[in-house]
This record gives structure tokens, sequence and C-alpha cells, in this order.
């Protein structure tokens, strides 16, 4: 099996025959390289901004010092890959479209100030240590290796200097001085390796964590988590489709086919039992059609939330104002949500508050979607007794969204939901 990293490079046989040792020194050289330059960089931009930070020009430079992490991170994720294989993916979210969100959203990372941090710590120490290993390692075994070349060439033969220190005169010495550079340089090249490993692991742990730990698990529980809901919407608008085109249909066509027989039969007892058919029939097709309606409604599917909201008004047993601007469509999960938990407020409304009258608004700012309902009866709900609001709470944590009630006795009540989530599809 190949090593997927230098520690096992290490501990395998053939170490030293190896491309490892190599990279070892490769991703050594080019961090201490890289780390001079991130120095020279924030030093120079954190100096420069806070200068002109009293004229208001510098402050665009102190963000992009508070930023510097990043694409410090960036180059680091791509060194590793020379002596670590394993992936060290960007976890960092995708913003909106635009500067305003992408700024917003890596200023509120936790990951970005991690970032900053190790880049601070990259331009510190790390660089430093990164050179002195390399010159530890490399300089005094390739100096005595090299003796007999450089007694041939720049001593003219008659004598050389070792780390410009110790004056070797004759060949024999030379050469032994080469022979015990020879250990020497293996032992370098473990040094080497076990810096080079010591350094990718610092860095992982700081900007990218192999996968399996805490925060890996966390991230596969927030994307199972919406897999899940969205098999549940999938599996739901199924059910509706079956419905609509299975069972409604059926009862269709038996509610005409008893129409019909009711014409055909005489007055009577029949007729009496046909009609009473045909009644019944009718109701169990209207009671079908509400059911479908409520399972996910054909306006919210095909126009968006908005729209279904007004329909949900229009259809309440009070009165509703709805004030709700949207400049787009939002995921699918998260226009079901909330359009049941509009449902099911305008409901309780009618059912439970005595009010004469009730309103709903919201709207999407900031990478999130707010919604309010409020009504002027009575008030005194509680969603903490078992009504429908504790499942529709539980639904809206699912897509890591809020919801809160308020509703002294005497009232007014007002529901808020907050649920994060960014445009789909945005409207001309």
């Amino acid at each position: 099996m190949h090593p997927r990293n230098v520690w096992q490079a290490m501990s395998a046989p053939g170490y030293l025959r190896s491309a490892w040792p190599l990279r070892a020194v490769a991703h050594l050289v080019t961090g201490a390289v890289a780390g001079a330059v991130t120095l020279v960089a924030i030093a120079t931009a954190a100096a420069v901004g806070g200068v002109l930070a009293v004229v208001v020009v510098g402050l665009p430079l102190l963000v992009l010092t508070a930023l510097a992490g990043i694409p410090v991170a960036h180059l680091e994720r791509y060194r590793l890959r020379l002596v670590d294989r394993d992936p060290a993916p960007d976890r960092h979210r995708q913003p909106a479209p635009g500067l305003r969100p992408w700024l917003t959203t890596r200023l509120r990372e936790p990951l970005t100030w991690r970032e900053l941090g190790h880049a601070l710590l990259f331009a510190g120490p790390l660089w430093v240590v990164d050179a002195l290993v390399v010159a530890a390692a490399l300089a005094l075994p390739l100096s005595l290796v090299a003796a007999p070349l450089l007694m041939a060439t720049v001593g003219g033969g008659e004598e050389t200097k070792v780390l410009k220190q110790w004056t070797v005169t004759t060949w024999p010495a030379a050469c032994g001085v080469a022979v015990l550079g020879l250990p020497l340089l293996a032992l370098g090249a473990y040094a080497l390796g076990l810096a080079a490993g010591a350094r990718a692991e610092l860095t992982r742990v700081l900007i990218a964590p192999r996968d399996g730990g805490p925060d890996a698990r966390v991230v596969e529980l927030a994307r199972s988590r919406v897999r899940l809901v969205d098999a549940f919407e999938a599996e739901r608008r199924r059910i509706e489709r079956d419905l609509h085109d299975g069972a409604q249909q059926r009862l269709v066509a038996l509610t005409m086919a008893l129409g019909l027989a009711r014409l055909d039969a005489p007055p009577g007892a029949l007729a009496d039992q046909l009609a009473k058919a045909h009644g019944e029939a009718g109701k169990a097709l209207e009671e079908l059609r509400e059911l479908i309606h409520g399972i996910h409604p054909k306006v919210l599917a095909d126009y968006g939330l908005e729209a279904a909201v007004a329909d949900a008004a229009d259809r309440s047993a009070v009165p509703v104002d709805v004030t709700l601007e949207l400049a787009g469509r939002l995921p699918q999960a998260v226009e079901a949500a909330a359009y049941f938990v509009v449902s099911e407020a305008l409901a309780n409304v009618g059912r439970h508050s005595g009010a004469g009258r009730a309103e709903v608004s919201g709207g999407h700012l900031g990478g999130r979607l707010f919604l309010e309902v409020r009504d002027d009866g009575r008030g005194g709900a509680d969603a903490r007794r078992g009504s429908g609001l504790t499942g529709l709470a539980d639904r809206v944590s699912v897509l890591d969204g809020r919801l809160s009630l308020s509703s002294p006795p005497g009232g007014p009540t007002l529901l808020r939901v907050e649920i994060p989530c960014e445009w789909t599809e945005r409207f001309a």
C-alpha cells in the first residue's frame, strides 16, 4: 500500500530511496518563503491601513488584513499535498452572489478568524522554524559530503573548509569527512520528515481538520438533516400526486355515476338512497381536495411563498392583511415550512383567538427569511400545551430556524419565524 503521508512513509522501509524526503524539503522550503512573504504583506497592509484609517481610506485595507488568512489557508491546503495526500477541503460556506454578501458571510464565519490566527502564526515563528530546520538538517551533512568536491574545485586540490570552520588539507581526510556526512544526511532526511509532518498536522488542526473529527461530524449531521427534509418534501409531493391523479379521479367518476343513477331512478326509497350516496360522495371529494391542498398547495409549487400566503389569507375565516414582499424563490423546504407555519397560525386564529383581524408580514433580509403573524384576539396561546405549533417549531428548527410566540392574556398574539436561507431564483 502506498503511503498517504510522510508519517506512514517514514515508518515503512525504503523511505530514504523514495521521493518523500524531497517532498518534505519542498514543503519546508516553500513554507519558509511563503511565510516571509506573508509577514511582509500583512505588516505592510496593517501599517498602511492603520495610518490611513484616520481619513477612512485605510479601512478597506484593515478589512483586507482581517481576511488575509483566507488566501494563506488556500495556499496551505495546496501545500499540504506535498506531505499528506488526504484531502484538505475548504469548509467555508457558499455566500450569495455579490461582494457585500461575500464579505458579510466571511466576516461572520469562525473559520475566517481561525485562518487569520493561522496566518499570523505562519508569518511569525513558523516560517523561521521551517528555515532553521532545513538549514540544520541539510547544511551540515551536505557540506561534509561535498568536502572532496569543494577541495577539488574551490580549494584547488590543496585544502577546503567545512562550514567555514574546519580546514581539511588532505584527500584522505576529505573522503573521511564525506563518509561521515552520509549517515548525518540520512538522519537529516528523517528530521526533515518529522518537521514537515508536524508542520502539516498543525496546519490541518488550524484550518482543515481531517474527516471524522468533531467538526466534520457536525457538518455531516447538518447535511443529513437537510437530506431528510428534502426526502420528506419529495415523499409528500408524491403522496399529493397519487391522491390527485388516483383517488380523486375515482371519486369524481363515482360522483358522476351516482348522479346519473339518481336521475334515472324512479321516485322512491332507491332514489332517496342514491341521493344520499351522491351527497356523501360529493362531501368525500371536497374533503379529499382540501387534504390535497393541505399536503402541498399547487399555488406554492407554481408561484412561491408570497402567492401561497395570499391564498391562505383569502381562505381564512378572519380578515387578514398581508404585507409580504419577496424578490424571488426560496428553497422548497423553506417555502413549505414557512407556508405551513402561516397556514396553521391563521387556522388557530380562526378557531381559538376570537380575533377580529389578523396580519401577516415579512421579507428576506441578511440571508434570513422573517415572518410575523399577528392578531388582535384574546391571547393566552401556549405552544407548550401540545398545540400544532409544537410540530411547526420542530420543523422550523430542522432548517436551523427559530419560532417564537408572544401571547399574553388579553392579547395581542404575535408569532415570529426566522429561517436562514438564500435565494434560489431572483425575479427581475
